[in-house]
């Protein structure tokens, strides 16, 4: 039996897997954030405690038998967050988190004193990364920061509390802006840049190497046979593609979730930071991955559906009822922009407006918005060396027949819809909580879901959606710095 364990920004969760990767049990436990500022963003690792604690005393409410069995452990969560500890191990402050933006002056000041940085991290600075989180305390809360002894990334806190171990894995590290990712190894240059040295860095080891063993009062609490291992884990996106099998040198996907996600597995770290690509390791040892993403994919469609007054699943039906019209052009930049532009000030559009512009040709130029987004993701991976032919499509705007034929098209490749495309970082987790106890080949374990269906490029929507493409292009240029 093994666990997995999704540390996320609004929740928990927990799966429970036996041998042949059933899951025989889940639950989760809500979180909430903090914003005690604008541009703010934190919470209490406490929080993830007590949420992890009730998760899993359901599970073993739920399937005491099968608990009590649990040989390993498996970590993921959502990266770049900042956990402060002082010197007897105990939490300084609260959390920053990946979506904080409050240090956008110490980005430039660490990329003016490390010129390097982008060639050893593989990533620019950006306020979400961990390193100037740092910097930002370092200025304004000089006093927590002198007594900073360790900093700790959310899941490596929690393996902390699990085992006593400071310990963190590849491909959340990655997301310092501290980690020589294609060393795989910790960049003194990089951490004395922020003050820090690797006296102040866990241990580095791979996602699916054993990382501690659970302490015996919470193998009691759980009335497991023995301590079961506590595996390296991975960062969320990473922890998502070992579960969905995306662990061989060209595999891809493209995620459709709140924010959008085109991943690429690779054999080599290939950074192309200048056009805001992340390049990471993997989970696993002699992987790399990148990632194009754009901040608000779903979430687009979320908001339009609330500014017209209709649920998404009518707005989307409309589509196959009303002819298509006047189309005009949407920039998805609600939250800002991640890739290729790197700009967290500029904001949404619609442009090209006529009195014939009916609702739904408001809903196409939004899902048309962000496949382009995606285009100009895959064209950013493509500069780094990465071609993708074909990839596998996850997320809730997976579940429109419409929008994954227009990402198709605009991608100009075949998409594949899965059965089971939603098995989350849990799932990863607990597989690398499998080959952290057994050793076994990930190619044995990390098997991808049955694909149900290939959505083809549309020929007949091809010629429109390119020439829609150079006007969505020419879109950011007209309204970057409107926003600032």
């Amino acid at each position: 039996m093994f666990l997995g364990i999704d540390f996320g920004t609004s929740s928990v969760k927990a799966i429970l897997a036996d041998e042949n990767q059933r899951v025989l049990a889940t639950a989760s436990r809500k979180l909430d954030a903090q914003r005690p500022h604008p541009g703010w963003s934190e919470q209490a690792p406490e929080a993830w405690w007590q949420a992890m604690l009730g998760a899993l005393d359901a599970i073993a409410a739920e399937q005491p038998a099968a608990m009590s069995a649990v040989r390993g452990i498996g970590l993921s969560g959502q990266m770049h967050g900042a956990v402060l500890l002082d010197a007897a191990g105990e939490v300084l402050r609260p959390c920053i988190l990946w979506n904080d933006t409050r240090a956008v002056a110490e980005c430039r000041e660490i990329e003016d004193a490390f010129p390097g940085s982008r060639a050893v991290t593989g990533n620019p600075a950006m306020p979400g990364f961990t390193a100037p989180k740092l910097a930002w305390v370092r200025r304004h809360e000089p006093d927590l920061f002198a007594r900073t002894a360790t900093v700790l990334l959310p899941k490596a806190w929690i393996r902390f509390r699990l085992t006593g171990e400071r310990i963190e894995e590849m491909s959340d590290a990655s997301g310092t802006l501290w980690l020589d990712v294609g060393r795989r190894d910790w960049s003194d240059e990089a951490l004395a840049v922020t003050g820090l040295s690797r006296d102040h860095m866990p241990r580095l080891v791979e996602g699916s190497d054993a990382a501690g063993t659970l302490k015996p009062e919470l193998a009691a609490r759980w009335k497991m046979d023995a301590a079961p291992v506590v595996a390296g884990g991975a960062g969320d996106n990473a922890a998502g593609a070992v579960g969905l099998g995306a662990t061989a040198p060209g595999s891809a996907f493209v995620s459709l979730g709140t924010s959008g996600v085109l991943w690429a597995t690779t054999d080599r770290f290939r950074p192309n930071a200048d056009q805001a690509v992340h390049s990471f390791c993997h989970a696993l040892p002699g992987l790399w991955h990148q990632m194009g993403v754009t901040l608000s994919a779903a979430a687009s469609l979320g908001w339009w559906a609330g500014i017209a007054g209709r649920d998404e699943a009518t707005l989307l039906a409309e589509l196959d009822a009303a002819p298509m019209g006047d189309v005009p052009v949407f920039g998805p930049y609600l939250s800002g922009e991640r890739t290729p532009h790197n700009d967290g000030a500029v904001r949404g559009a619609f442009a090209l407006l006529s009195h014939d512009t009916a609702r739904p040709d408001m809903t196409r130029a939004v899902l048309e918005g962000v496949a382009f987004s995606m285009r100009d993701c895959l064209d950013a991976l493509a500069g780094a060396g990465t071609r993708i032919g074909e990839a596998d499509v996850i997320g809730g705007g997976s579940r429109s027949r419409a929008w994954t034929t227009i990402m198709a098209t605009v991608l100009d490749m075949p998409l594949h819809r899965l059965a089971d495309g939603e098995t989350g970082g849990a799932f990863g987790a607990a597989r690398l909580a499998r080959l952290a106890v057994t050793g076994e080949d990930p190619a044995a374990v990390c098997l991808p879901p049955r694909r149900t269906e290939t959505i083809m490029p549309d020929p007949a929507m091809a010629e429109a959606l390119r020439a829609r493409l150079h006007r969505y292009r020419a879109l950011y240029p007209a309204i970057a710095g409107l926003g600032a």
